[in-house]
């Protein structure tokens, strides 16, 4: 048995932890293709070295071999160059994980903290309104940053791709946010250029879209399709904003919250990676794509799966808008790849 896997932004804590994951639950003797993302070369090199050595500690059977994509969802003509790519190298593709998590942050306000924290605890380490990010980052292509990045860039990578899922009867999981909440997106600001919690926006409309496009995908496309989110997990992405002290209280924080009840403290990115994996292999007759996967966990640690409705208010506007945005963008870039043909 053969399968292809493209993990959009493996270079990630989480992102190395769902590759770990899906070598350890596939079965082992799958002859699986691992396809890395990134920006750099060097990262890729560097991603795929602890990949391997982490798949030397399981002595798996089966076969693995690696491959990368340059990829820069922020650049629509590297989006379709990545397209091209795999469209060149494979013939189908199984699983397509979108693990993309940009954000434009600029510090934490420390007195707001505080007083979220002091107010509410729980809330102050699982709904936090005290990371500052930038207003009105645009990419070079006129999009906003972390709406392209997060959002469009992916959505449109696996429009150019669709007929190579549709071929394995492939899966695709998105991954959001346990902050995806209503309350992050305005219809009039669907790029995020003028929010202050673009972030958050982002993956509201991930909910918006996912629930608006699963059927037809399913049904037409024969394309299974899943949302996720990995709840709270340490990561570095945020680290540059904290030092020695700063870091332990979040992560004792972290703990105590957990302690007290928040099942979304999940601390370990392994952990947190489980619902992404369970829905990669979710069976669609019982585990319905209509609702959220959440990696969740007790007191103690033991991991569990979280299914939590979506509200899904405007989700036909969403996808509508990036139907039209994607019409745009094929008119745009339709010259920019040229085959060229020995004689």
């Amino acid at each position: 048995m053969s399968k292809v896997a493209v993990i959009a932004g493996t270079g990630s804590h989480l992102g190395l932890n769902i590759a770990y994951r899906l070598l350890e639950t596939l079965p082992p003797a799958t002859h699986l293709t691992l396809v890395v993302t990134s920006r750099t070369l060097p990262k890729v090199k560097d991603v795929i070295s602890t990949i391997k050595a982490h798949a030397a500690k399981t002595h798996r059977p089966g076969v693995l071999e690696f491959d990368y994509l340059l990829l820069d969802l922020t650049n629509m003509v590297s989006v379709l160059a990545a397209a091209h790519d795999l469209q060149q190298r494979y013939a189908q593709i199984d699983y397509f994980f979108v693990n993309a998590a940009q954000g434009v942050y600029d510090g934490i306000d420390w007195l707001g903290a505080c007083r979220e924290i002091c107010a509410n605890p729980i809330a102050g380490v699982t709904q936090p309104m005290y990371k500052i990010q930038r207003v009105g980052v645009t990419t070079p292509d006129g999009m906003g940053l972390v709406f392209q990045a997060n959002v469009f860039g992916p959505y449109y990578l696996l429009h150019k791709i669709k007929p190579l899922l549709t071929r394995a009867c492939g899966r695709i999981i998105w991954v959001s946010s346990v902050m995806s909440l209503p309350k992050y997106l305005s219809f009039n600001d669907l790029e995020l250029i003028r929010s202050p919690v673009s972030y958050e926006g982002s993956k509201r409309l991930i909910d918006l879209l996912h629930l608006a496009s699963y059927d037809r995908l399913l049904k037409e496309d024969k394309i299974t399709q899943y949302v996720t989110h990995p709840g709270i997990f340490v990561s570095m992405s945020f680290g540059k904003f904290l030092n020695v002290f700063t870091y332990y209280g979040m992560l004792l924080m972290f703990y105590l919250a957990r302690w007290y009840g928040s099942p979304w403290h999940c601390i370990s990115g392994y952990t947190s990676a489980n619902a992404v994996i369970y829905a990669a292999f979710a069976e669609p007759k019982t585990d319905l794509q209509s609702i959220k996967y959440g990696s969740a966990c007790r007191r103690g640690g033991s991991e569990y799966v979280l299914r939590s409705e979506i509200e899904g208010t405007g989700k036909d506007d969403v996808l509508a808008y990036f139907e039209k945005l994607t019409a745009k963008w094929d008119e745009k870039l339709k010259d920019q790849i040229v085959e060229t043909r020995l004689p």
